[in-house]
């Protein structure tokens, strides 16, 4: 498979051979729905708490009588069915929203994202990119003159400058390979991947 070899303008300077199990796989919407949605799931803390009725402070006596009044039935205040009971199921801090993906499914899934990736035109490759020093306007200008604007930047490792040149930019992430995740590949319209990051994505994920 056959990538874009970006210069500093942001113009299509050569092309890169890439890997075909990588960049060349069939897209699976179905796989690519099921990694996503697992990844978002497990980022979820189990941290929502609703009170049962014998958590409720009310009185455990009985409201009324059981017959003659014309209301229905009632054994306590807290019962579900009243206003300011407790819950019938609960919500509890112990819940677990985890769902399970294999790695290889995994892999597969990235794959397929990275493969519709490049036959969009939306994933291109550049030799390095970095920053002379840590200034958010370096980057906007640098990225303004490649014609990128809304932009997934990964690279080999973090470089620090680059990294806190992005940080009050909201339509820019810069993540290093370790750190790249399905969510933020389908979420930028365009991906730009350094020859050492791709190296390493090719090392990783295949």
């Amino acid at each position: 498979m056959e990538l874009k070899l970006l210069n500093d303008q942001g113009q299509a300077a050569s092309t890169l051979q890439a890997s075909d199990v990588l960049f060349g796989r069939d897209y699976n919407e179905a796989l690519v729905h099921q990694v996503v949605t697992a990844y978002l799931a497990n980022a979820r803390s189990g941290n929502r708490k609703q009170k049962g009725r014998s958590e409720i402070a009310k009185s455990t006596r009985k409201p009324f009588r059981q017959k003659g009044t014309g209301n229905a039935r009632a054994g306590m205040a807290s019962s579900p069915l009243w206003r300011g009971g407790g819950k019938i199921f609960p919500n509890t801090p112990d819940e677990n929203f985890s769902q399970k993906v294999n790695r290889k499914m995994y892999r597969a899934g990235v794959a397929a994202i990275l493969s519709q990736l490049a036959r969009e035109d939306r994933l291109a490759v550049v030799d390095g990119f970095s920053l002379e020093a840590p200034k958010t306007r370096l980057l906007s200008q640098k990225l303004k003159g490649m014609g990128l604007d809304s932009v997934l930047v990964i690279t080999e490792e973090i470089d620090e400058n680059l990294f806190l040149s992005s940080r009050n930019l909201h339509h820019v992430l810069v993540l290093s390979v370790s750190e790249a995740d399905p969510v933020s590949l389908v979420r930028f319209p365009k991906v730009l991947v350094t020859k050492g990051a791709l190296a390493k994505m090719e090392e990783a994920w295949q």
